[in-house]
């Protein structure tokens, strides 16, 4: 199938895009596509309206700020994997985004579409929820903050108004020594994730002194595991206390589809939680559990 007829607009700086924005109704805009037209192709999406935001170059780019990284919402998947901001200041940015679909999609796929479409599955979002990023949106009424915990509001859909559009992304760093793990399983490399979980991790000899835990494709949203953490506050990080906190990624609800059941996700929710702590405690320089 091709799309319904649209009006395309292709604005080169936030002036034009805030003057469209202000002038049309029943509107889309249009970041790396990946998602966008094939719901465009299949009839899925019919806007009257599509906004081109490639040639505003003031939505790229990736900023040190000392305890803080700014990415534009337009900076592309394969532009994060490349960056050595990235890699010196949010290390666990660059494996989730090695099982982002390909190279291809990732040569255009941008941070902001995928924070915008909001698949449950997708790894970048549940990234940006576990730093507890702060997002910068551009509306009718200027610019406003939205916490990343206030982001996702149901399945696939942001706190983003219809003439909202994400410009900026803004990621506390954590500072001194600590370990990362990220863990996905799918049926095959490239693939949407069945259940997929993320971990920082600061240890203060044997004891937990910080740690956020994710958990992405598990329920319609991605979501903070903030009993574990809670539970592992000034504990050690022994095997008994990994078992417990893989018990309760496995006991949180998990959502069933025509092809994978709750119980199977809930499952994976406690092996996938296990292994993202075991790899940020190697990081972190703690002991293997025993």
């Amino acid at each position: 199938m091709k799309p319904a007829p649209f009006i395309y607009h292709n604005p080169g700086s936030m002036d034009e895009l805030a003057a469209i924005m202000g002038s049309v109704e029943d509107v889309k805009v249009l970041a790396g596509g990946q998602s966008l037209v094939p719901m465009l192709n299949m009839r899925y999406a019919q806007p009257e309206h599509i906004v081109d935001l490639n040639r505003i170059t003031d939505l790229s780019g990736i900023e040190d700020n000392g305890d803080r990284v700014a990415i534009g919402a337009m900076t592309r998947q394969s532009a994060l994997i490349k960056s050595d901001v990235i890699a010196a200041k949010l290390p666990i940015m660059i494996d989730a985004l090695q099982w982002v679909g390909h190279f291809q999609t990732r040569a255009r796929g941008t941070i902001g579409g995928s924070l915008c479409h909001l698949d449950p599955s997708a790894e970048l979002p549940s990234i940006c929820l576990l730093y507890d990023a702060n997002l910068t949106v551009h509306g009718p009424d200027g610019e406003r903050q939205i916490p990343m915990t206030e982001w996702p509001l149901a399945y696939m859909m942001p706190n983003l108004g219809e003439k909202d559009v994400l410009v900026k992304i803004e990621i506390p760093v954590w500072s001194g020594d600590y370990g990362y793990g990220f863990q996905e399983y799918a049926r095959r490399h490239g693939d949407f994730a069945i259940v997929a979980a993320g971990a920082l991790l600061k240890l203060k000899g044997d004891i937990v002194e910080k740690v956020a835990i994710v958990l992405a494709g598990a329920q319609q949203v991605p979501y903070r595991l903030s009993e574990a953490e809670d539970y592992l506050a000034g504990k050690p990080l022994d095997a008994n206390n990994l078992s417990h906190v893989s018990d309760i990624a496995q006991q949180q609800e998990a959502m069933s589809d025509a092809y994978i059941e709750s119980d199977y996700r809930k499952r994976l929710a406690g092996v996938m939680t296990r292994r993202a702590l075991e790899a940020a405690i190697e990081r972190a320089g703690g002991a293997k559990p025993s």
